[in-house]
């Protein structure tokens, strides 16, 4: 029987994903994802005038861009792949071949990124509503540089991110740690923690005893911000527990924070760090600023901080150098990943601001 729910579940979640549907041979040639080096933000995609817009700092070589990351239509082929190079002096073109043979031309073009960037949504007003009639933060799928975990836990009837109407027009991530219910219990899935991150949700990883597999974590970005300016309120829940459903002699607390990395050649490197984890309850929504530390953490920061995977830049690197990604995460549950937190412990979070003088 367990075996049995598990293949629905992965099922469901698999063909949940499909956004192209045809009969035959499809005809769509579409680039539905691409990252290019040094790169400062996603790309702007227009599907319907077959053109990308790529962000790219002042000083980099545009005759030398390569393409990291392509994601085309199911089935399609194009002219250019990972790891071959762009000149984009002048806007280049791209043809995408779909499956049925016919031609897709896409224009390529770059402009110059701001030296102060901010996230794309950072006030999280924008927020679109997905094919199984839930509200995910960006202006559509195909742009947004935000992601959450209501993919992997709609099925089970449970959002544990959605958005807060705080009035006018401004909107804010509610994000709470719900009770799954005894049965993903049994499956050592007790709670979704409600959080909220710059990626893409990935279904080819999905991985039911781990939440953050199928999650590619980080956007390009490429700021050197002396700090992040958020509001939030948070409220933890009564009784923290593991995810044996163990009570912990530890309170539940929320996470904030931001990674900024270099990943160049299939290689990362941590750049700077923010992050602000917290158990005491913050009532009202208010300003909270946390400073980005540039450079190797040393012992006076906790271990949680750390890259586990990568080490960090080298010190005379740190001092100068841009990122190229940032991976910013929120959640009502430090622990959440592991299944672990107290149900009912609620995170708001607004206007996530970079801060630069």
């Amino acid at each position: 029987m367990k075996k049995l729910y598990l293949c629905l579940l992965l099922s469901i979640l698999l063909f949940s994903c499909v956004n192209e549907d045809y009969f035959g041979l499809s005809q769509y040639g579409n680039i539905k994802r691409i990252e290019v080096s040094n790169q400062a933000g996603n790309a702007t995609i227009d599907t319907e005038n077959k053109k990308v817009t790529i962000e790219i700092p002042a000083g980099v070589d545009l005759s030398a861009i390569n393409i990291e990351k392509l994601e085309l239509s199911s089935f399609a082929t194009s002219n250019k792949t990972i790891g071959d190079k762009l000149d984009l002096n002048e806007p280049e073109i791209l043809t995408v071949i779909a499956e049925d043979g016919s031609k897709h031309e896409w224009e390529i073009e770059s402009f110059i990124a701001s030296a102060t960037p901010q996230l794309s949504n950072w006030d999280l007003n924008q927020w679109y509503k997905t094919a199984s009639n839930y509200y995910e933060p960006g202006a559509d799928a195909a742009t947004t540089i935000w992601g959450t975990g209501n993919q992997g836990t709609q099925i089970l009837n449970k959002l544990a991110t959605i958005r807060e109407d705080l009035g006018n027009g401004n909107f804010a991530a509610h994000m709470e740690t719900l009770d799954n219910g005894a049965l993903a219990g049994t499956f050592g899935a007790p709670i979704s923690a409600g959080s909220i991150f710059t990626g893409v949700f990935n279904p080819d990883n999905i991985d039911p005893s781990n939440p953050e597999a199928a999650i590619e974590f980080g956007s390009p970005f490429t700021g050197r911000p002396k700090s992040i300016r958020v509001k939030y309120s948070y409220s933890p829940g009564a009784v923290n527990k593991d995810k044996k459903g163990n009570v912990l002699d530890y309170g539940d607390a929320c996470d904030i924070y931001a990674l900024f990395e270099i990943r160049l050649g299939g290689n990362t490197e941590r750049l700077a760090t923010a992050w602000f984890r917290s158990e005491e309850a913050q009532e009202t929504l208010s300003s909270l600023e946390i400073p980005v530390n540039f450079g190797e953490l040393d012992n006076s920061f906790p271990d949680y901080m750390k890259p586990v995977n990568h080490g960090f830049v080298s010190a005379d690197s740190a001092s100068f150098v841009l990122p190229t990604h940032i991976t910013f995460v929120a959640s009502s549950s430090f622990d959440g990943a592991n299944f672990a937190g107290a149900i009912g412990s609620l995170l708001i979070i607004d206007d996530i601001e970079m801060i630069y003088e």
